[in-house]
């Protein structure tokens, strides 16, 4: 009997009264498999469906062969699964394994989920986008549509607590689960070695010290790779085989690598993290874990999801670690030293802090909800990446002004892509090639198809030739997706099409920022983004002046073009009108006369240039505010009476009055045409525009009446009882602020105030050598309080000064006394 059956019953009951439950439970206890068979015999199922969700297509098929060994049936009666590029499914099936994806396109399109009565989401702890947003539609639907839909949120490590406040206050159930002893030894990491090599050294010492299969969780693919090559370069013992394990494997290479090992033979399993959950492989007694993930992360400077390598959390080392000992006594040999498991992060932070959130944002607008405020989220999806998203798909023609789905984006929610993929598959229907963009877009969702070669046509090309299941069932999608695509968007069909656009373009068509130009050495480019990027010059793409880039790695100062097609730059104007700036910039010629330069650009990169060397003034004049706009208000060279003007201003505003007319740097950009251009008149250069003249331009948005009234509330000087006047800094913090050495302002009584005696003046006093002595914002405070001890001091540096005992009455002076006096 497995673990969890122990808990079953109180499952079973607190399902039957409530709609919503959390079960935790350790890996090895049965949860995935055990708990939705007995679940399928509840009577307030009415012969609805149990939908269960996987994180992968791996887990889903391998859960559902299981629960239909069980059963003593095959997959796709009682039990079935739907995935990605398959399904087994029939009229007879009860419970559906579904991968998290699957599920949300399902929702999406039918919200009530009629013919579903419960929901299963299995290992929820690995918080992937598509679980916590299929999480928060559930609950969504739950709460309007179906009250009477079930949710169940299974997970190893997962805090239950936080889930179950998530869901109303839904009872935890807790399965303390059978582990096997699981020795652990760290065998050191050496930061010098590649992590292939000291992987081949742990499987080699780990198969001459147990007898079982191993396990060998590695970062990534070339990794698996590589330290295959390692192990097949020397002789293994005979009777080991090596099997890798990883999401762009065939199906069929997946399956064979998490069978039982044939008999008198056992089998080193090389895996990514695919194989931390979900899945028992028989025979395996031992794991070798180098610490290591890889994972995406969205940098949304550069639009770019990157693979990064990272150290395990805790609980994915503990979760490899217990693969050990599913089945009996084991041995975790880990690739660090026992010290750093203490620094290791306790959880991995959940996919929806760092990833690409334009899906979601698709998705949350095909459900009715303009933001995510309104839906129940563990971890609610940053605002600024959300809003980031957002843009996109309104440059995409997804979201109309309002933040609604358009019929572009209602067609984009239909095809099962990434926004960016789905909008080129549909603009390549509107243009005949629905079906050569719907294998690109296979090609960029299907990591491996087609080879690893950078040239988009070769990757075609080698998804053609290849006979592998995998490879049919990718052509086969890829057609299911045009052939979606043209219902649409009324394409006719592609036989009627004699020039459609070739794979740059539709490439570009996905990602329009990354379209490259050639600089430099050969194999050197710069996006239309801005940034460097690079392939190999032997490449056969190197030498190619213009680049539509569909796929980048690497990071640093520049990314490696690792899938891209040949672009005709002739083709951009015609397929990119509305993203092409037209501008004109002045710039000295050779002979140092001015001259206008006409672009036509995309981002960064020029497509076109003309030289007009007798420019108009009108043409100077744009370009001088072009530039002004792109320095910024503030680089602009402001003298002392424009910059006081607009500190009076901006100071009188913040107290409410809000008559006088706005001075800050966004007002004066928005009007800058009006106010800034007559100044430029005759100017050939920013350079030429002096502080004078810019601050009588500023001043110019100010009427009589409004000068007037500013000059009373605000005035830009302050006179002392002595009659001399003194700048007044409205910047200053704190307030308007006067500097004024001390025996000015003897005799004065009450503290000087502006604004109608609203906003009393800061005094900075100084001494005679103007050396700063207090600062008051009460002079008659400061008279009666600590001038005492000022006055002691300044007494005795500087005698021949006055310092009366009551400066309140006092004759204001600014000058020594009298010699001999």
């Amino acid at each position: 009997m497995l673990p969890v059956e122990e808990v079953l019953p109180s499952l079973l009951e607190a399902l039957e009264a409530r709609t919503s439950a959390v079960l935790v439970a350790p890996p090895g206890a049965g949860k995935s498999t055990v708990a939705p068979l007995r679940l399928l015999a509840s009577p307030w199922l009415e012969g609805r469906r149990i939908l269960l969700l996987e994180p992968r297509r791996l887990a889903a098929r391998a859960v559902a062969a299981r629960m239909a060994s069980a059963l003593g049936e095959p997959v796709g009666a009682t039990v079935g699964f739907r995935v990605r590029m398959e399904s087994r499914v029939s009229a007879a099936t009860r419970l559906e394994v579904v991968t998290e994806g699957v599920f949300t396109r399902r929702i999406l399109s039918d919200p009530g989920l009629e013919d579903v009565g419960l929901v299963i989401f299995d290992e929820f702890h690995e918080r992937s986008l598509d679980a916590d947003l299929g999480l928060a539609l559930a609950r969504d639907a739950q709460s309007v549509l179906r009250p009477d839909l079930r949710l169940l949120v299974m997970s190893a490590t997962l805090d239950g607590a936080a889930v179950a406040g998530l869901l109303g206050g839904a009872p935890v159930l807790s399965s303390e689960g059978r582990a096997w002893p699981v020795e652990t030894r760290y065998l050191g990491r050496d930061p010098g070695a590649p992590v292939e090599d000291q992987a081949a050294r742990a499987v080699r010492r780990a198969l001459a010290e147990t007898p079982s299969s191993l396990l060998v969780f590695l970062p990534g693919q070339a990794e698996i790779r590589r330290t295959e090559e390692r192990l097949a370069s020397s002789p293994l013992p005979p009777d080991v085989d090596l099997a890798p394990l990883y999401g762009a494997l065939d199906p069929v290479a997946q399956d064979r690598a998490i069978a039982p090992a044939p008999a008198g033979r056992r089998k080193v399993v090389l895996a990514t993290s695919i194989a931390e959950t979900s899945l028992t492989i028989e025979g395996v007694g031992a794991v070798v874990d180098t610490g290591l993930v890889r994972a995406p992360r969205f940098d949304p400077a550069s639009g770019l999801s990157r693979l990064v390598t990272l150290r395990v959390s805790r609980a994915a080392a503990d979760q490899r670690r217990g693969r050990a000992g599913r089945t009996g006594p084991g041995t975790c040999y880990r690739l660090w030293d026992e010290a750093e498991t203490r620094s290791l992060p306790a959880f991995a932070p959940p996919e929806i802090l760092n990833a690409d959130l334009s899906g979601l944002a698709l998705d949350l607008a095909r459900w009715g909800a303009k933001d995510a405020s309104g839906l129940a989220f563990l971890d609610p999806p940053p605002a600024g990446a959300l809003a980031d998203a957002r843009s996109l798909l309104a440059r995409l023609g997804a979201l109309d002004d309002r933040g609604g789905l358009t019929a572009h984006g209602a067609a984009l929610s239909d095809l099962p892509l990434p926004p960016r993929l789905a909008h080129m598959v549909l603009r390549g229907a509107e243009a005949g090639a629905g079906a050569r963009a719907a294998r690109i877009a296979v090609l960029m969702s299907e990591p491996g198809l087609g080879g690893r070669d950078a040239d988009l046509r070769r990757r075609l090309e080698g998804l053609e030739r290849d006979r592998g299941g995998r490879a049919r069932e990718a052509r086969s999608l890829a057609a299911r997706w045009a052939d979606l695509a043209r219902r649409a968007t009324g394409a006719p069909s592609e036989a009627q099409d004699e020039e459609e656009p070739p794979d740059g373009i539709l490439l570009a068509l996905a990602w329009p920022e990354r379209i490259a130009r050639a600089r430099g050495a050969p194999g050197h480019f710069q996006l239309a983004s801005g940034r460097g990027v690079w392939i190999e010059e032997t490449d056969v793409l190197a030498r190619e002046p213009w680049l539509a880039v569909g796929e980048l790695g690497g990071g640093g100062r520049a990314d490696r073009i690792l899938l891209a097609a040949p672009l005709d730059p002739a083709l951009i104007a015609e397929h990119f009108t509305a993203d092409i700036v037209r501008e004109a910039r002045i710039e000295p010629g050779p002979s140092g006369r001015l001259r206008a330069v006409r672009l036509e650009r995309l981002g960064r990169l020029v497509l076109k240039e003309t030289l007009d060397e007798a420019p108009s003034a009108d043409l100077i004049r744009a370009a001088l505010l072009d530039q002004a706009r792109e320095a910024g208000i503030d680089a602009l060279p402001w003298g002392e009476a424009g910059a006081g003007l607009r500190a009076r201003i901006a100071f009188l505003r913040e107290l409410g009055l809000t008559d006088l007319p706005d001075l800050g740097d966004e007002a004066l950009a928005a009007g800058l045409d009006a106010w800034l251009g007559p100044a430029l008149e005759g100017l050939r250069s920013l350079k030429d525009l002096s502080p004078a003249r810019l601050d009588a331009a500023v001043a110019s948005r100010l009427d009589y009446a409004q000068s007037r009234r500013l000059d009373a509330l605000a005035p830009a000087r302050w006179t002392a009882p002595t009659g001399n006047s003194f700048a007044i800094d409205y910047a200053a913090p704190g307030g308007p602020r006067v500097e004024v050495r001390v025996q000015e302002v003897f005799g004065l009584s009450v503290h000087p105030a502006v604004a109608e005696g609203r906003a009393p003046l800061t005094l900075a006093l100084t001494s005679p050598a103007h050396r700063p002595i207090q600062t008051t914002r009460d002079l008659p405070g400061f008279w009666q309080g600590s001038w005492w001890e000022v006055r002691a001091e300044m007494r005795g540096r500087y005698p021949r000064h006055v310092w009366p005992e009551d400066p309140a009455s006092a004759a204001p002076t600014s000058r020594a006394k009298p010699r001999g006096t």
